[in-house]
C-alpha cells in the first residue's frame, strides 16, 4: 500500500501521508499558512488529494473535493457602521457563516518536480442569530498554484519503495475570485465574497516515514504572507502544522487520524478602522480520515476536522469542518 513508485493507481493510504509529513521529520523553523479569517481548513490539501504518490513520474492527477466550514463570531466593525451589533441592551449581536467549497485540484509529476493547480468554487451563506433571514453568495473564489520539490528521500528499500523523504513547496494564492459581489448596488460584506482580492505567497515543508508497508507517519508545516485587496482588507498571515499516523486496513481500505495547527494574525478591516478583534488565534484539531480505493485508479476519500483546543481573538466558535472527496489517476 505505501510503495511509493510501483503501484499503477492512486493508493488509497497515501493521501494524508505528506498532508502530514514533515512534522515528523522536522522541528518548526518554519512555520504555516492559513486565512485569518477562520473559514479555511487546515491541513495540506495536496497530499490529502495525492498521497505518497505524489512524485510518480508522468502522472496525471485530477481531486474534486467538496467541503463544508462553519463558525459563529461577534459581529464585526462592518456590521457596527450600519447600527446592528448591539441591541436594546447593548448585548453584542453575533452572526452565523457556512460556506460550501467545491475545488478541483490538477497535478503533474516530473520525478522529483509536482506541479499543482486549485481551482475551488465557494457558495456562502451569513445571518445574525436571532434575527430572521440571511444573506447568501456564490461565485469563483481565489485559485492556487504551486510547486512541491524533493529536497531529500532515502534510498530503495525492497518492497517499500523510498521509505522517507523531505519536500519543500511554494507557491502563490491568485486574486482571481469574485471580490467585488454587490446586491442592491452595494457591495456585500468581505466574509461573503467568494475570494480573498489578495495576492498571498506561501511555503513550507512536508515529508513522509513509511514505518512498514502498513504504516505510516506525515507531516507538514507551513507559512503564508497574506496581501491587502482593493478595498483595504488584509487577512492575517497564517502558520500551519499538521502531523499524522495512517494504517492500511484491508485490500482497499486506509484510516488515518490527524493532528492540524492552525495559528492566524487578526483581520485587518482597512488602515482607517484597524483591526477586527474577532478574528485571528489558534486552533487544534483532530481529524480522522477514511480512504478506499475502487480501483481503476479511483480513490474516495471521507475526513472531519473536529476542534479540540482553541485559543481564539475575541468572540469566535469553531466548528467541524466536513470534506468529501475523489481523486482520479489519469493513465
Amino acid at each position: 500500500m505505501f510503495k511509493v513508485l510501483s503501484r499503477p493507481a492512486v493508493a488509497p493510504g497515501r493521501f494524508a501521508l505528506l498532508a502530514l509529513g514533515a512534522i515528523a521529520l522536522l522541528s518548526p523553523p518554519f512555520a504555516v499558512p492559513a486565512h485569518a479569517c477562520s473559514m479555511c481548513r487546515c491541513g495540506d490539501p495536496t497530499f490529502n488529494a495525492l498521497g505518497t504518490d505524489v512524485y510518480a513520474e508522468g502522472n496525471f492527477r485530477i481531486a474534486i473535493d467538496g467541503e463544508r466550514f462553519e463558525k459563529e463570531q461577534a459581529l464585526s466593525h462592518e456590521h457596527d457602521e450600519e447600527g446592528a451589533t448591539d441591541d436594546e441592551e447593548g448585548e453584542v449581536g453575533h452572526e452565523r457563516q457556512v460556506e460550501r467549497r467545491v475545488t478541483a485540484t490538477f497535478s503533474y509529476a516530473f520525478d522529483r518536480l509536482n506541479l499543482v493547480a486549485r481551482i475551488p468554487w465557494s457558495d456562502r451563506k451569513l445571518e445574525t442569530i436571532g434575527e430572521s433571514g440571511s444573506e447568501t453568495s456564490s461565485g469563483l473564489a481565489d485559485p492556487e498554484f504551486y510547486a512541491l520539490f524533493r529536497l531529500w528521500s532515502s534510498p530503495f528499500e525492497g518492497d517499500l519503495g523510498r521509505r522517507a523523504w523531505i519536500s519543500a513547496v511554494g507557491g502563490v494564492k491568485t486574486p482571481w475570485g469574485e471580490n467585488n459581489i454587490r446586491e442592491g448596488g452595494e457591495r456585500v460584506e468581505e466574509h461573503l465574497q467568494s475570494g480573498t482580492g489578495s495576492t498571498d505567497w506561501f511555503g513550507g515543508f512536508s515529508g513522509v516515514y513509511l514505518l512498514d508497508s502498513q504504516s505510516a507517519l506525515f507531516g507538514s508545516l507551513q507559512f503564508r504572507q497574506m496581501g491587502t485587496n482593493d478595498f483595504g482588507y488584509r487577512y492575517g498571515d497564517v502558520r500551519l502544522l499538521n502531523f499524522g499516523y495512517e494504517r492500511k486496513l484491508g485490500q482497499r481500505f486506509d484510516a488515518s487520524l490527524e493532528a492540524n495547527y492552525r495559528d492566524a494574525g487578526q483581520d485587518r478591516i482597512s488602515a482607517e478602522e484597524g483591526f477586527d478583534p474577532n478574528t485571528g488565534g489558534s486552533v487544534l484539531y483532530l481529524s480522522p480520515r477514511l480512504s478506499a480505493d475502487f480501483g481503476h485508479g479511483l480513490v474516495g476519500r471521507l475526513s472531519f476536522q473536529i476542534p479540540v483546543a482553541d485559543s481564539l481573538d475575541g468572540d469566535q466558535t469553531e466548528k467541524t469542518v466536513a470534506n468529501l472527496g475523489l481523486t482520479f489517476l489519469v493513465r
